[in-house]
Parts: C-alpha cells; structure tokens; sequence
C-alpha cells in the first residue's frame, strides 16, 4: 500500500473550506434562483392564457419564499382574482413588517378602491400625504407609487404636497405635465407650463410642441390665451410669455394679432429685428404674404445702420415675388414689386452679387408686366459678369431664352438653350435646357425633332422632366399619327404657347377655335387639360375641378392619370379638403400603378394618412 503524506498550512486549508463553500452556497442559490424564473414565467404565461388561478398558485409560492420579491405579482394576481379580504391580509401582514414602505400601504387603498370602497381607499391615501415627509426622495417614492397604483390624482397631489413641504414650486414640473398629459387635463397642463416656464423659461419649445399635440381647437386656444394674458400681467418682467402669446396667435391663424404682438416683443427686447425675420419665414410658409410684408417693412424702417437691414430687404422681395407666384396680388403689387428690386439695384449695384435679383425682376417684367424688352436687356446684362456662380449663370440663360421665345426670337432662344445644356453636361440643369429646346420646337411646329429629343427625355434621372417628356411625345404621336399635317396640333400648341406667355384670354380664343377650324379632331381631352391649366392660372379651381374630373372619369386617356394627380393637389393645398384629397392619391396608387406620379403621390397619401415618413 502507498502511503502519500500531504503536507498543507491550516491557513491555506481554511481558506481553501472557505471558498468551497461559498461556490457551494453560490451554485445552491444560483439554482433557486433560476428556478423562480422558471415559475414567473410560467406564472406569467397562465396569466396571458386567462388561467389566473394556476397563476395564483405559483405567485404564492414564489412569495413565500420571497415576500418582497414577489409581493406585487402575488397582490395583483389576488385582486384580479378579486379576492380582496385575502389581500388585505397579506397587505396588512406587509405593512406590520414594513411599516416605512409606502408601497404597501398604497396597496392598501387599491384593495379598498377594488372592493368599492372608494372613501376608506381616500382615507388611506389621504393619511399617506398628509403624513408624508419633507424629503424629496420620499415624495418621489409616495407618488410613484400612487402612479403604479393608477391613483393618478393622489400622485399629483403627492407632489403638490411635496412643493409645499419643501418649500420649493420649482419641483416635479416634469413629473406634473406628464400626468396631466396623461390625464388629458389640459387646464392643468397650462397651468404648469406656465409656472415651469416662468422659472426655466428655456423649456418653451418643447412646451408649444406639447401644447400643440395636445390641443384640439379654439376653444383651447383661447384657453391657453386667457392663461399667458394673466400670466403676462402677473410676471411682466418674463418675456417667454409675450412670445407664448405669439405663438398662440400663429396657431389660431390670428396673423394680424401674431404681428402685432411679435413687434411689441421686438421692441421691447430691441433685438434689431431678429425676432420678426424668423417671424416673417413662418408667415410665408403659411402664405400671410401681407403680414409677412409688414414684419420686413418693420425692420427695414430701423434704418441702414441696424443688422437685419439688408437681409428684411431681400426677405421683403422674396415675400412679395411669392404673393405674385401664388396669383394673390394686385396690379399695384406687380408694381411695388418692380420698384422694389429696382431700388435693390440702385443701393447695392448691378453686379454677379445682385444678379439674383436681377434675374427675379426680370421674371417678374416678363411674365407679369409683359415688359418683354426691359427683362432682356436685364437679363443680357446679368450673364455678361464675371465670376458668375455657375448655377445662377444657367438659370439666367435659361430664363433669357424663355424672354427669347415670348419676345418671337425662336433662334436666340434655342441658342441660350444650347449653352445651358453644353455648360453642364449630364446635370438635371442640362435636362431641363434640352426639354426646353424640345418645348421650343412644339411650339414651332417642328414635331419629328421636337419628339426625337421626347423620347430621349423620358429617361431623364428628374421624375418632373421624364414624365413631361413622356407626356408630350405621346400627344405628338396620337396627333400625327392619322394626320400628318398636323394642323390641328399646332393650332393647339400655339394655345400652349399663349398659356406659358400667361395670357390666358387669347389662349381661350384659340382652343375654341381648333373644332371650327377642324372639326372631327381628337383633341378634346387636351384642350379640356389646357383649359383646366388656364382656369388653375387664374386660381379658379372649382371650374378647373369640373374639367379634370372629365378628363379623369376616362381612364383610358394620356391625361388620366395627370387629372387624378392635380385634383387631390387641388384639394390638398387650395381647398384644404384632405379627405378627398388623400382618395386621389389613393385612385394613383390602385389605379395608376405605372404612372410616373405613383411614388410622389404614395408619399402624399401617406402624410395625409399621418404615417411618419422618412425625410418628409
């Protein structure tokens, strides 16, 4: 027999026992504990399948072994079994071996309130608060557990307390507009904005996003109007309110009042007119073109001298040049506008600086004044400067061979074409100057060139220029097809012609005379369309919805698919008609699926429907 003799320290054995056993408690516990896990979840899957009494079973063992850990599963689980005398005993055996832990006293409202009775459940909460200590940490953990107890009212009043307790009304502000957003009590929610806001003024965007998601109508508004009015008189030294005020007005579409207001801010503030060039933005996107125009007028009287001078200036054009675009202008207008970038001019020089401006007033004789000789020379001036941005230099070029073609110079025009498309080969610039080429040859007459650069066209990498490239050459085919001539077609593209120079009156004359002049013509689909782009011009968009409506009942036509697509444009942005509008980005979808506007108007129909879309 061998006999080995190990020699081992005492201390090194002791510690040696020590660790054994402590990986052996380790590895006992480990395994209960995965156990229990195994039972909650079990637990938990009973609960889900509606076998509630299975599920009581296996809480109850697990708080027995656990009455802390598993105190809650095995609480909810007895009232949702509404075995309430049970509940209120082991909530009363918790609170005798916790009698600090609020939670377990709360629980003891929620046995009272389940089992209806609504005044002892009060009668608890209220002694809870009433008692309740001024310390912050206890008031968190009190309302918390009123939160998770849904006793919604007694958690703010919890931290009402707490402000009181502790002296300090600057508190739980964020857990307060939570709970009254949670509430819907809008009341409430001003209130404490209203207070927050005064200390951390800061907070106000954030509190008008708030606001405006939750605020249904007028009637809130006016609310929150009559809330910033008192809270303005009261605070008067607190500027977030007057700006508060503002907003309100911005929301109700007040943009008079909003204006009003914004300039009493400014000078009281005297921020030289910053305040009301990010007003002046809202108001245009909004198309308070007036309003916006005042705003600018404003900052433009505090003189040369203020910082925001130069930029109202151009902000000022930029507002009146979209009241023109949008149609809701006077001649008056048109005029002001003109002596408006005239005197830009003369203030700051003509030069590859101002050439924007240029380019602008120039658009604006042609298209508007019919000042056809003055915008070319304005235009012939502006691409004769040197270090010209080689953008602003191919729309100018562009829009000059526009005046050429208005001005009956054909050539010059096609050769301002040319040089866009030579300049900045491969570029949707470039894209657009060769469909314009093409246009020019339509207008002409030239129908076998016009269509050969069409049809090149309509892979264009612009989805705008494709499909009306696509458009074009497909009238051009239908019309010649069985006459060679032509004759009508061009009768109808001297109509287009009338309409692009804006002249809408002697593009009506000539539409209606293409079925005198050849009657048993095909074109009465395009004319109604052409028609339909007068009346659009002219902002009358009841009769303009008469004729595309005809021309979308036939399904079959090229224009088809364009008068659905214009008529929910019609009904989104010019008579606010959503629902309608959204069926007709619908009818694109399910009834267009090749058409050239599917993806534009699955956007449109998605943002109506108020899905969240990327980069929208």
């Amino acid at each position: 027999m061998l006999n080995i003799s190990l020699n081992i320290n005492p201390r090194k054995a002791n510690k040696l026992i020590k660790k054994v056993g402590f990986c052996l408690v380790f590895l006992f516990f480990g395994f209960k504990t995965f156990a229990q896990i195994e039972d909650l979840q079990l637990a938990m899957q009973f609960n889900r399948s509606g076998e509630l009494q299975k599920a009581n079973d296996i809480y109850l063992k697990l708080y027995k072994q656990s009455n802390e850990g598993y105190f809650q599963f095995y609480f909810k689980s007895l009232i949702g079994l509404k075995k309430f005398d049970e509940a209120e005993s082991v909530v009363k055996k918790m609170i005798r071996k916790h009698p600090q832990e609020y939670q377990y006293t709360v629980a003891l409202g929620t046995v009272y309130h389940e089992k209806g009775a609504q005044d002892k459940a009060d009668g608890v909460y209220n002694e809870i608060i009433k008692n309740m200590p001024a310390e912050q940490t206890a008031v968190n953990e009190i309302a918390m557990s009123f939160y998770q107890a849904e006793a919604i009212d007694f958690a703010i009043k919890a931290f009402m307390q707490g402000r009181k307790i502790l002296h300090n009304d600057e508190l739980y502000s964020n857990e307060l507009t939570s709970l009254y957003r949670y509430k819907h009590d809008k009341v409430n929610l001003v209130n404490e904005y209203i207070n927050m806001l005064q200390h951390h003024p800061e907070y106000a965007s954030p509190a008008k996003n708030m606001l405006a998601a939750m605020f249904d109508g007028n009637d809130d508004y006016n609310m929150f109007k009559a809330a910033l009015l008192k809270a303005i008189q009261q605070y008067p030294q607190q500027t977030v309110f007057a700006d508060l005020l503002t907003w309100q007005y911005l929301q109700q579409k007040q943009f008079d009042q909003a204006l009003i207001q914004a300039i009493a801010l400014s000078r009281r503030l005297n921020d030289g007119g910053s305040s009301l060039i990010e007003l002046g933005q809202t108001l245009i996107n909004n198309q308070a073109y007036d309003e916006a125009i005042r705003a600018y007028d404003y900052v433009i009287s505090k003189g040369k001298e203020g910082e925001y001078y130069f930029r109202a200036k151009m902000d000022l054009l930029n507002a009146k040049n979209l009241k023109v675009t949008t149609g809701k202008y006077t001649q008056a207008d048109l005029l002001g506008l003109e002596t408006g970038y005239q005197e830009l001019l003369v203030e700051l020089g003509r030069n590859a600086t101002t050439a924007f401006a240029m380019q602008k007033l120039a658009r604006l004789q042609a298209f508007k004044l019919h000042k056809l000789n003055d915008a070319q020379k304005l235009l012939e001036e502006a691409i004769s400067f040197p270090n010209m941005r080689q953008r602003l230099l191919d729309d100018c070029k562009l829009d000059l061979g526009d005046i050429y073609l208005l001005n009956n110079k054909p050539w010059d025009a096609t050769l301002m074409y040319s040089q866009v498309e030579k300049s900045s080969p491969g570029t949707p610039i470039a894209q657009e100057s060769q469909y314009r080429n093409a246009k020019l040859a339509y207008y002409i007459g030239d129908f076998n060139w016009a269509k050969g650069q069409l049809d090149i066209l309509k892979a264009a990498t612009s989805q705008l220029i494709a499909n009306d490239a696509l458009n074009l050459s497909l009238m051009i085919s239908d019309h010649t097809a069985f006459d060679s001539t032509g004759n009508a077609l061009k009768m109808y593209a001297r109509a287009d012609l009338l309409i692009f120079k804006e002249d809408p009156d002697k593009a009506v004359i000539t539409l209606d005379s293409i079925d005198k002049a050849f009657p048993g013509n095909n074109l009465s689909n395009d004319i109604l369309m052409a028609k339909a782009r007068i009346l659009i011009q002219k902002n009358d968009y009841p009769k303009a919805i008469i004729n595309l409506k005809t021309i979308a009942d036939n399904k079959a036509d090229l224009w088809a698919d364009d008068a659905v697509y214009m008529l929910g444009d019609i009904y989104e942005n010019q008579l606010a008609d959503k629902v309608k509008a959204q069926a007709y980005y619908q009818q694109i979808i399910t009834d267009y699926p090749g058409s050239p506007w599917l993806t534009e108007a699955r956007k449109r129909f998605r943002l109506l429907r108020g899905d969240v879309v990327p980069g929208s």
